[in-house]
Protein backbone atom coordinates (compact mmCIF):
# COMPACT_ATOMS: atom_id res chain seq x y z
CA UNK A 1 0.00 0.00 0.00
CA UNK A 2 0.97 3.48 -0.82
CA UNK A 3 -0.23 6.83 -0.21
CA UNK A 4 -2.02 8.10 -3.27
CA UNK A 5 -2.95 11.57 -1.52
CA UNK A 6 -3.08 13.92 1.17
CA UNK A 7 -5.25 16.51 1.91
CA UNK A 8 -4.24 19.10 5.02
CA UNK A 9 -5.85 22.23 5.94
CA UNK A 10 -6.58 24.52 9.11
CA UNK A 11 -8.97 23.10 11.51
CA UNK A 12 -9.77 24.94 14.68
CA UNK A 13 -8.35 23.67 18.14
CA UNK A 14 -10.47 23.97 21.16
CA UNK A 15 -8.54 27.02 22.46
CA UNK A 16 -9.91 29.06 19.32
CA UNK A 17 -6.59 28.71 17.33
CA UNK A 18 -6.29 26.39 14.56
CA UNK A 19 -4.51 23.33 14.30
CA UNK A 20 -3.70 20.82 11.57
CA UNK A 21 -5.74 18.23 10.30
CA UNK A 22 -4.79 15.50 7.41
CA UNK A 23 -6.33 12.91 5.28
CA UNK A 24 -4.80 10.78 3.76
CA UNK A 25 -5.82 8.16 0.68
CA UNK A 26 -4.06 5.07 -0.18
CA UNK A 27 -3.86 3.42 -3.20
CA UNK A 28 -6.45 1.63 -2.46
CA UNK A 29 -9.23 3.83 -1.56
CA UNK A 30 -9.16 3.82 2.29
CA UNK A 31 -8.52 6.77 3.99
CA UNK A 32 -6.89 8.08 7.48
CA UNK A 33 -7.65 11.37 8.99
CA UNK A 34 -6.04 12.80 11.73
CA UNK A 35 -5.66 16.11 13.76
CA UNK A 36 -3.16 17.39 16.68
CA UNK A 37 -3.45 19.17 19.36
CA UNK A 38 -1.25 22.26 21.03
CA UNK A 39 -0.08 22.58 24.59
CA UNK A 40 -1.15 25.94 26.79
CA UNK A 41 1.23 25.32 29.01
CA UNK A 42 4.08 23.35 27.23
CA UNK A 43 7.71 21.96 28.34
CA UNK A 44 10.40 23.99 26.69
CA UNK A 45 11.96 20.19 25.18
CA UNK A 46 8.79 19.62 23.42
CA UNK A 47 8.55 19.37 19.22
CA UNK A 48 7.87 22.70 17.77
CA UNK A 49 4.56 23.35 17.35
CA UNK A 50 4.84 25.62 13.82
CA UNK A 51 3.16 28.92 13.64
CA UNK A 52 2.88 31.04 10.78
CA UNK A 53 3.68 34.47 12.48
CA UNK A 54 1.76 35.68 10.78
CA UNK A 55 -0.10 38.89 12.93
CA UNK A 56 -2.62 39.70 9.82
CA UNK A 57 -4.06 35.67 10.82
CA UNK A 58 -5.12 34.37 14.33
CA UNK A 59 -2.78 36.51 15.90
CA UNK A 60 0.26 34.93 14.42
CA UNK A 61 -0.94 31.58 15.20
CA UNK A 62 -2.51 29.96 11.88
CA UNK A 63 -0.76 26.88 10.60
CA UNK A 64 -0.12 27.51 7.08
CA UNK A 65 3.39 26.76 6.95
CA UNK A 66 3.35 23.27 8.24
CA UNK A 67 0.11 22.64 5.75
CA UNK A 68 2.19 23.75 2.79
CA UNK A 69 5.35 21.65 4.31
CA UNK A 70 2.98 18.45 4.33
CA UNK A 71 1.99 19.09 0.89
CA UNK A 72 5.18 20.24 -0.81
CA UNK A 73 7.96 18.55 1.07
CA UNK A 74 6.60 15.68 3.39
CA UNK A 75 4.43 14.03 0.41
CA UNK A 76 6.78 13.92 -2.03
CA UNK A 77 9.20 12.33 0.22
CA UNK A 78 7.28 9.52 0.89
CA UNK A 79 4.48 8.80 -1.23
CA UNK A 80 6.69 5.79 -2.25
CA UNK A 81 7.28 4.33 0.63
CA UNK A 82 5.26 1.45 1.83
CA UNK A 83 3.19 2.44 4.42
CA UNK A 84 2.93 -0.72 5.79
CA UNK A 85 6.43 0.22 7.21
CA UNK A 86 5.06 2.89 9.50
CA UNK A 87 8.45 2.33 11.48
CA UNK A 88 10.38 3.58 8.24
CA UNK A 89 7.57 6.42 7.11
CA UNK A 90 8.36 8.19 10.63
CA UNK A 91 11.79 7.94 10.47
CA UNK A 92 11.79 9.33 7.04
CA UNK A 93 10.03 12.12 7.96
CA UNK A 94 12.27 13.05 10.90
CA UNK A 95 15.16 12.96 8.69
CA UNK A 96 13.52 15.21 6.31
CA UNK A 97 13.66 17.81 8.89
CA UNK A 98 16.35 17.71 10.34
CA UNK A 99 16.37 19.28 12.89
CA UNK A 100 16.37 17.58 17.06
CA UNK A 101 13.06 19.61 17.47
CA UNK A 102 10.99 19.19 14.42
CA UNK A 103 11.38 22.96 14.38
CA UNK A 104 11.79 22.72 10.19
CA UNK A 105 8.81 21.15 9.15
CA UNK A 106 6.94 21.27 12.29
CA UNK A 107 5.98 18.51 15.01
CA UNK A 108 2.44 19.54 14.10
CA UNK A 109 2.65 18.79 10.23
CA UNK A 110 4.74 15.43 10.91
CA UNK A 111 2.55 13.90 13.96
CA UNK A 112 -0.62 14.96 11.64
CA UNK A 113 0.69 12.66 9.12
CA UNK A 114 2.11 9.55 11.36
CA UNK A 115 -1.49 9.31 12.76
CA UNK A 116 -3.52 10.36 9.29
CA UNK A 117 -1.32 6.96 8.00
CA UNK A 118 -1.45 4.82 10.87
CA UNK A 119 -5.35 5.35 10.76
CA UNK A 120 -5.58 4.56 7.01
CA UNK A 121 -3.60 1.26 7.25
CA UNK A 122 -5.58 0.06 10.65
CA UNK A 123 -9.10 0.97 8.32
CA UNK A 124 -7.20 -0.57 5.28
CA UNK A 125 -7.01 -3.91 7.04
CA UNK A 126 -10.20 -3.00 9.27
CA UNK A 127 -8.65 -3.22 12.87
CA UNK A 128 -8.77 -0.75 15.49
CA UNK A 129 -6.12 1.97 15.69
CA UNK A 130 -4.73 0.50 18.97
CA UNK A 131 -4.59 -2.78 17.55
CA UNK A 132 -2.66 -1.61 14.58
CA UNK A 133 -0.41 -0.06 17.20
CA UNK A 134 0.07 -2.97 18.95
CA UNK A 135 0.76 -5.12 15.97
CA UNK A 136 3.25 -3.03 14.60
CA UNK A 137 5.27 -2.66 17.43
CA UNK A 138 4.94 -5.71 19.05
CA UNK A 139 4.04 -3.98 22.50
CA UNK A 140 2.48 -7.57 24.24
CA UNK A 141 0.16 -5.39 26.29
CA UNK A 142 -2.65 -7.04 28.45
CA UNK A 143 -6.02 -6.08 26.57
CA UNK A 144 -7.58 -7.35 29.89
CA UNK A 145 -5.99 -4.30 32.01
CA UNK A 146 -7.33 -1.24 30.55
CA UNK A 147 -6.00 2.81 31.44
CA UNK A 148 -8.31 4.16 33.97
CA UNK A 149 -9.59 7.76 34.24
CA UNK A 150 -7.65 10.43 35.29
CA UNK A 151 -10.22 13.56 35.67
CA UNK A 152 -8.74 17.03 35.84
CA UNK A 153 -11.71 18.70 38.49
CA UNK A 154 -9.41 21.80 38.89
CA UNK A 155 -7.52 23.67 37.58
CA UNK A 156 -5.41 26.48 37.70
CA UNK A 157 -1.89 27.53 36.56
CA UNK A 158 -1.60 28.32 32.74
CA UNK A 159 -5.03 26.82 32.40
CA UNK A 160 -7.17 29.06 34.12
CA UNK A 161 -6.95 32.71 36.22
CA UNK A 162 -7.21 33.53 39.53
CA UNK A 163 -7.09 30.35 41.25
CA UNK A 164 -4.78 27.49 42.24
CA UNK A 165 -0.81 27.75 41.53
CA UNK A 166 -0.83 23.83 40.71
CA UNK A 167 -2.42 23.20 37.17
CA UNK A 168 -4.54 20.27 37.92
CA UNK A 169 -6.30 18.26 40.87
CA UNK A 170 -7.56 15.66 39.23
CA UNK A 171 -9.77 12.65 40.75
CA UNK A 172 -7.90 8.86 39.40
CA UNK A 173 -10.01 5.31 39.51
CA UNK A 174 -7.79 3.49 41.63
CA UNK A 175 -10.34 0.74 42.40
CA UNK A 176 -10.85 -2.86 40.06
CA UNK A 177 -13.97 -3.10 37.91
CA UNK A 178 -14.79 -1.97 34.74
CA UNK A 179 -13.72 1.07 33.18
CA UNK A 180 -17.09 2.52 32.36
CA UNK A 181 -17.83 2.05 35.86
CA UNK A 182 -14.80 4.07 37.30
CA UNK A 183 -15.30 6.86 34.70
CA UNK A 184 -18.66 6.87 35.99
CA UNK A 185 -17.98 7.19 39.76
CA UNK A 186 -15.12 9.79 38.51
CA UNK A 187 -17.77 11.73 37.06
CA UNK A 188 -20.65 11.75 40.04
CA UNK A 189 -17.46 12.61 41.87
CA UNK A 190 -17.18 15.98 39.70
CA UNK A 191 -20.88 16.70 39.76
CA UNK A 192 -20.80 16.45 43.55
CA UNK A 193 -17.87 19.23 43.61
CA UNK A 194 -19.55 21.57 41.86
CA UNK A 195 -22.01 21.51 45.13
CA UNK A 196 -19.07 21.59 47.22
CA UNK A 197 -17.35 24.71 45.98
CA UNK A 198 -20.82 26.34 45.42
CA UNK A 199 -21.09 25.88 49.32
CA UNK A 200 -17.98 27.57 49.79
CA UNK A 201 -18.62 30.37 47.91
CA UNK A 202 -16.32 29.82 45.25
CA UNK A 203 -17.28 29.96 41.36
CA UNK A 204 -17.68 27.49 39.13
CA UNK A 205 -16.65 28.91 36.33
CA UNK A 206 -14.53 26.13 33.71
CA UNK A 207 -11.29 26.53 32.31
CA UNK A 208 -9.70 25.28 29.02
CA UNK A 209 -10.57 21.51 30.33
CA UNK A 210 -13.66 21.68 31.24
CA UNK A 211 -13.01 21.24 34.93
CA UNK A 212 -13.61 23.89 37.74
CA UNK A 213 -11.53 27.11 37.73
CA UNK A 214 -12.32 28.73 41.16
CA UNK A 215 -11.66 31.76 41.28
CA UNK A 216 -10.81 33.67 44.93
CA UNK A 217 -9.35 30.16 46.25
CA UNK A 218 -7.87 30.34 49.69
CA UNK A 219 -4.53 28.46 49.12
CA UNK A 220 -3.15 25.70 47.24
CA UNK A 221 -4.37 22.81 50.37
CA UNK A 222 -8.20 23.64 49.75
CA UNK A 223 -8.67 21.94 46.94
CA UNK A 224 -7.67 18.32 48.39
CA UNK A 225 -10.66 19.19 51.13
CA UNK A 226 -13.23 20.04 48.35
CA UNK A 227 -12.22 17.13 46.24
CA UNK A 228 -12.29 14.67 49.38
CA UNK A 229 -15.54 15.76 50.29
CA UNK A 230 -16.88 15.66 47.14
CA UNK A 231 -15.63 11.90 46.71
CA UNK A 232 -17.78 11.27 49.72
CA UNK A 233 -20.56 12.95 48.99
CA UNK A 234 -20.87 10.82 45.46
CA UNK A 235 -20.56 7.76 47.78
CA UNK A 236 -17.27 6.34 47.15
CA UNK A 237 -14.55 5.80 49.37
CA UNK A 238 -11.44 8.28 48.80
CA UNK A 239 -8.26 6.39 48.86
CA UNK A 240 -9.67 3.08 47.90
CA UNK A 241 -12.17 3.65 44.87
CA UNK A 242 -10.68 7.08 43.90
CA UNK A 243 -7.61 9.10 44.74
CA UNK A 244 -6.24 12.72 44.07
CA UNK A 245 -4.05 13.05 41.40
CA UNK A 246 -2.17 16.54 41.33
CA UNK A 247 0.25 18.30 38.54
CA UNK A 248 1.84 21.08 39.57
CA UNK A 249 3.36 21.92 36.81
CA UNK A 250 6.12 23.89 38.69
CA UNK A 251 8.03 25.10 35.79
CA UNK A 252 5.15 27.71 35.64
CA UNK A 253 5.80 29.10 38.59
CA UNK A 254 9.70 28.74 38.97
CA UNK A 255 11.77 31.56 39.03
CA UNK A 256 16.10 32.06 39.81
CA UNK A 257 16.05 28.88 42.37
CA UNK A 258 12.71 30.21 43.69
CA UNK A 259 9.18 28.42 43.74
CA UNK A 260 6.70 31.19 43.86
CA UNK A 261 3.15 30.58 44.85
CA UNK A 262 1.19 33.90 44.68
CA UNK A 263 -1.83 32.41 45.61
CA UNK A 264 -0.33 32.13 49.19
CA UNK A 265 2.08 35.48 48.60
CA UNK A 266 5.01 32.79 49.60
CA UNK A 267 8.72 32.20 47.60
CA UNK A 268 9.84 29.16 48.48
CA UNK A 269 13.17 27.33 48.15
CA UNK A 270 12.93 23.57 46.36
CA UNK A 271 13.57 21.95 50.13
CA UNK A 272 11.29 23.95 51.47
CA UNK A 273 8.62 22.87 48.45
CA UNK A 274 9.71 19.55 49.00
CA UNK A 275 8.28 19.88 52.64
CA UNK A 276 5.24 21.48 51.67
CA UNK A 277 4.49 18.57 49.27
CA UNK A 278 5.04 16.15 52.13
CA UNK A 279 2.25 17.79 54.41
CA UNK A 280 0.41 16.81 51.75
CA UNK A 281 1.25 13.31 51.09
CA UNK A 282 0.32 12.82 55.03
CA UNK A 283 -2.88 13.80 54.68
CA UNK A 284 -4.75 13.09 51.53
CA UNK A 285 -5.18 10.18 49.32
CA UNK A 286 -2.99 10.83 46.73
CA UNK A 287 -2.65 8.68 43.97
CA UNK A 288 0.18 10.15 41.71
CA UNK A 289 2.07 13.70 41.61
CA UNK A 290 3.27 15.26 38.00
CA UNK A 291 5.85 17.69 37.85
CA UNK A 292 6.39 18.76 41.35
CA UNK A 293 9.76 20.64 40.63
CA UNK A 294 10.86 22.70 37.63
CA UNK A 295 11.68 20.65 34.22
CA UNK A 296 15.71 21.24 34.58
CA UNK A 297 15.38 21.05 38.29
CA UNK A 298 16.79 17.70 38.69
CA UNK A 299 18.39 17.60 41.72
CA UNK A 300 15.14 17.99 43.23
CA UNK A 301 13.71 15.25 41.51
CA UNK A 302 16.54 13.12 42.36
CA UNK A 303 15.60 14.26 46.13
CA UNK A 304 12.09 14.26 45.98
CA UNK A 305 11.35 10.56 44.91
CA UNK A 306 12.42 8.66 47.61
CA UNK A 307 9.95 10.95 49.80
CA UNK A 308 7.09 10.06 46.89
CA UNK A 309 7.93 6.34 46.91
CA UNK A 310 7.56 6.47 50.80
CA UNK A 311 4.00 6.83 50.44
CA UNK A 312 3.78 4.44 47.59
CA UNK A 313 2.68 7.64 44.92
CA UNK A 314 4.45 7.57 41.51
CA UNK A 315 5.95 10.65 40.70
CA UNK A 316 5.33 11.54 36.58
CA UNK A 317 7.72 13.46 34.70
CA UNK A 318 5.86 15.55 32.25
CA UNK A 319 7.79 18.70 31.29
CA UNK A 320 11.36 17.09 32.72
CA UNK A 321 10.52 14.17 29.99
CA UNK A 322 8.35 15.48 27.20
CA UNK A 323 7.71 11.76 26.07
CA UNK A 324 11.78 12.02 24.28
CA UNK A 325 13.65 8.53 25.08
CA UNK A 326 16.96 10.63 25.78
CA UNK A 327 15.45 12.68 28.74
CA UNK A 328 13.52 9.02 30.18
CA UNK A 329 16.55 7.42 29.88
CA UNK A 330 18.01 10.52 31.62
CA UNK A 331 15.43 10.55 34.28
CA UNK A 332 16.12 6.58 34.68
CA UNK A 333 19.54 6.95 34.93
CA UNK A 334 19.53 9.54 37.58
CA UNK A 335 16.50 8.00 39.67
CA UNK A 336 14.44 11.42 39.06
CA UNK A 337 10.85 10.31 38.36
CA UNK A 338 8.92 6.35 38.61
CA UNK A 339 6.51 7.50 35.55
CA UNK A 340 6.13 9.54 32.90
CA UNK A 341 3.27 11.08 30.83
CA UNK A 342 2.51 10.63 27.57
CA UNK A 343 1.03 13.71 24.88
CA UNK A 344 2.33 12.86 21.16
CA UNK A 345 1.97 16.16 20.10
CA UNK A 346 5.80 16.35 22.47
CA UNK A 347 7.71 14.25 20.58
CA UNK A 348 5.98 14.77 17.07
CA UNK A 349 5.79 11.02 15.82
CA UNK A 350 3.68 7.99 16.61
CA UNK A 351 6.88 5.57 16.58
CA UNK A 352 8.69 7.98 18.80
CA UNK A 353 5.58 8.05 20.94
CA UNK A 354 5.24 3.99 21.39
CA UNK A 355 9.42 3.97 21.76
CA UNK A 356 9.07 6.11 24.56
CA UNK A 357 6.11 4.21 26.20
CA UNK A 358 8.33 0.53 25.59
CA UNK A 359 10.99 1.89 27.11
CA UNK A 360 9.29 2.73 30.13
CA UNK A 361 8.03 -0.13 30.54
CA UNK A 362 10.92 -2.03 30.61
CA UNK A 363 12.01 -0.08 33.42
CA UNK A 364 9.34 -0.58 35.32
CA UNK A 365 7.92 3.50 34.75
CA UNK A 366 4.00 3.74 34.61
CA UNK A 367 2.93 5.34 31.56
CA UNK A 368 0.24 8.09 31.67
CA UNK A 369 -2.03 8.80 28.56
CA UNK A 370 -2.82 13.25 28.22
CA UNK A 371 -4.42 15.15 26.62
CA UNK A 372 -3.58 19.04 25.79
CA UNK A 373 -4.91 21.81 27.87
CA UNK A 374 -4.84 24.60 25.40
CA UNK A 375 -5.92 24.07 22.02
CA UNK A 376 -7.57 19.90 21.91
CA UNK A 377 -9.42 18.28 19.04
CA UNK A 378 -11.94 15.52 18.67
CA UNK A 379 -9.12 13.22 17.63
CA UNK A 380 -9.15 10.36 20.07
CA UNK A 381 -5.66 8.93 18.94
CA UNK A 382 -4.25 9.16 22.47
CA UNK A 383 -6.54 6.62 23.49
CA UNK A 384 -5.89 4.10 21.33
CA UNK A 385 -2.18 4.90 22.05
CA UNK A 386 -3.01 4.11 25.88
CA UNK A 387 -4.87 1.14 25.09
CA UNK A 388 -1.55 -0.10 23.23
CA UNK A 389 0.81 0.71 25.42
CA UNK A 390 -0.60 -0.65 28.51
CA UNK A 391 -0.84 2.88 30.14
CA UNK A 392 -2.18 2.95 33.86
CA UNK A 393 -3.99 6.01 33.27
CA UNK A 394 -5.85 8.56 30.37
CA UNK A 395 -6.20 11.91 31.90
CA UNK A 396 -8.79 14.19 30.16
CA UNK A 397 -11.18 16.94 31.35
CA UNK A 398 -14.34 16.26 32.29
CA UNK A 399 -16.80 18.16 30.18
CA UNK A 400 -16.65 19.64 26.78
CA UNK A 401 -17.03 17.71 23.21
CA UNK A 402 -13.70 17.41 22.74
CA UNK A 403 -12.50 16.24 26.04
CA UNK A 404 -15.76 13.42 26.64
CA UNK A 405 -14.67 12.50 22.66
CA UNK A 406 -11.15 10.35 24.71
CA UNK A 407 -13.54 8.84 27.57
CA UNK A 408 -16.15 7.65 25.17
CA UNK A 409 -13.68 6.02 22.93
CA UNK A 410 -11.99 4.04 25.49
CA UNK A 411 -15.76 3.06 26.87
CA UNK A 412 -16.16 1.86 23.13
CA UNK A 413 -12.91 0.11 23.24
CA UNK A 414 -13.94 -1.99 26.62
CA UNK A 415 -17.43 -2.71 24.66
CA UNK A 416 -15.46 -3.68 21.53
CA UNK A 417 -13.01 -5.95 23.68
CA UNK A 418 -15.41 -7.39 25.95
CA UNK A 419 -17.81 -8.27 22.82
CA UNK A 420 -20.61 -6.31 23.53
Amino acid sequence: MKISKIKAYEILASGGYPTVEVEVTLDNGFTGIASVPYGASAGSHEATVLNDEDQSRYGGKGVLKAINNIKNEIFPAIKDLDVEDQIGLDKKMCELDGTPNKARLGGNAILAVSLAVARAVANAKQIPLYRYIIDTYNTGVDLNKLPNPMIVVIEGGKHADDTTDLQEFCISAIGEGRVSENIRKAIESYHQLKKVLKENKLSTNVGNEGAFAPNGIPDNEAPFKFIVEAIKRAGYEPGKDLGISIDAAASEFYEDGKYNLKVENRSLTPDELLAYYESWLQKYPIATLEDMFFEDDWDSWVKFLPIASKYNVPHIADDLTVTNVERLQKAIDLKAASAILIKLNQIGTLTETVQCCMLANKNGFMTTTSHRGGGETNDTAMVDVAVAVGSRFVKVGPTRGERVSKYNRLMQIESEILGE
